[in-house]
């Protein structure tokens, strides 16, 4: 089974000669996982009349840095982010050696990490020549502090993840003079929604394509239909044949799935994606499971409204304080020690807390008792009693 790394393995034609695909905006999606601050030359301030002239006249003139910059072995203990930090080692000396990608200009690196609002988010921008830049804005890293804004999206309209999004992308545009790409895998995929959906129309109308790939949607109601009409026809949408990530939260607009050769959360993993060629191969939808999934996580958040979505959240993130894991890769990883520990950080809760938790999982088996069987909603949620 081929997936991204035999991609670069193979794809040795240079942009100029093959167009990019999704499989090339799933490459870019994941290097935007490499921390490449101090190499990769920081995002410019917003423009003034003076350097919007400057882009026009002298396209070039923006430091940038490339893949090789990268490849600095007294940094990879700790630039590589996310829950396969060892798929994107390999990348990216596949990247340095890919005469595919070996040119490609690496410009705006900006990072914002921020526990007191609950922010994490990056960016980074890829240029190729004059013919396109590929904006790429990171998924949710292993810090707990992300995967709580991942949850504020149930019910804040904007976090400030996205409101950064749309504010790099416009900058972005201003600096430069070729069509735009815009993408993200995960939340990364969510803010390149985001950015592209509210973005100035002057900004919309350059933007070639946009990648969303296996991101979760928006809260319900922030966008409808006519949102998307700008974009129609330059939004791709992928998810995995067993996603998770992408069957949260509200979306509009066509889906396309895709072989993993992965199952649950490891299928999340753009690396687990196949390929074939210069395209993903594809599925005619997400499984059963995937869609029972959507139809649970939709008819459990339509219950309750924003505040005691709120509530919820708070609380659930006090137990997970509580239980004193130390990112989001150990509440993931499961077995029996977390699930001790998630018993005792049930118990260190107040009563109102405990309470609030326990009847809102109970009113979330039932909602699975009845979609999808008596037999998992035991074995997901038997230990509430």
């Amino acid at each position: 089974m081929a997936n991204l790394f035999e991609y670069l393995g193979y794809e040795l034609a240079p942009f100029d000669e093959r167009e990019v695909n999704a499989i090339d905006a799933a490459i870019f999606s994941q290097a935007c996982m490499i921390d490449g601050a101090g190499i990769v030359p920081a995002a410019p301030r917003r423009p003034s009349a003076l350097s919007r002239l400057r882009a026009l006249v002298a396209p070039g003139s923006m430091r940038s840095a490339c893949f090789a910059d990268l490849a600095r072995a007294e940094r990879f203990d700790t630039m590589f982010l996310g829950f396969v930090p060892g798929d994107l080692k390999e990348m990216l000396l596949r990247l340095v050696a890919s005469p595919r990608y070996r040119d490609v200009r690496l410009v705006g690196y900006q990072a914002v990490f921020d526990e007191t609002t609950h922010t994490q988010f990056a960016a980074t921008t890829y240029v190729w020549r004059d013919a396109f830049a590929f904006i790429a804005f990171r998924g949710t890293d292993t810090s707990l502090v992300g995967w709580r804004e991942n949850f504020d999206m149930a019910y804040k309209p904007v976090v400030r993840a996205q409101r950064l999004a749309k504010a790099y992308l416009e900058t972005m545009a201003a600096h430069l003079v070729c069509p735009l790409m815009v993408g993200g895998h995960s939340k990364g995929g969510n803010l390149a929604l985001f950015a592209a959906l509210t973005a100035a129309p002057r900004v919309q109308g350059r933007i070639a394509h946009v990648w969303a790939l296996d991101a979760p949607g928006f809260k319900a109601g922030r966008f409808g239909q006519e949102d998307y009409r700008p974009l129609e026809g330059r939004i791709t949408r992928i998810v995995p044949d067993d996603s998770i990530v992408g069957m949260l939260l509200e979306h509009h607009g066509p889906e396309r799935t895709v072989e993993s050769f992965a199952t649950g959360l490891d299928a999340h993993s753009a690396f687990s994606w196949e390929v074939a060629g210069d395209d993903f191969v594809g599925r005619d939808r997400p499984n059963d499971a995937s869609l029972g999934l959507r139809a649970v996580a939709a008819e459990w958040l339509a219950g309750m409204d924003d505040a005691r979505k709120e509530q919820v959240i708070d609380a659930l993130f006090a137990a997970i304080a509580a239980s004193g894991v130390p990112d989001a890769r150990a509440v993931f990883a499961g077995g029996p020690e977390i699930g001790r520990a998630a018993m005792e950080a049930m118990r260190a809760l107040d009563a109102d807390e405990r309470d609030l938790i326990t009847r809102e999982l109970g009113n979330l088996a039932a909602i699975v008792a009845r979609r999808v069987g008596q037999d998992v909603a035991g074995a997901l949620f038997g230990w509430l009693g």
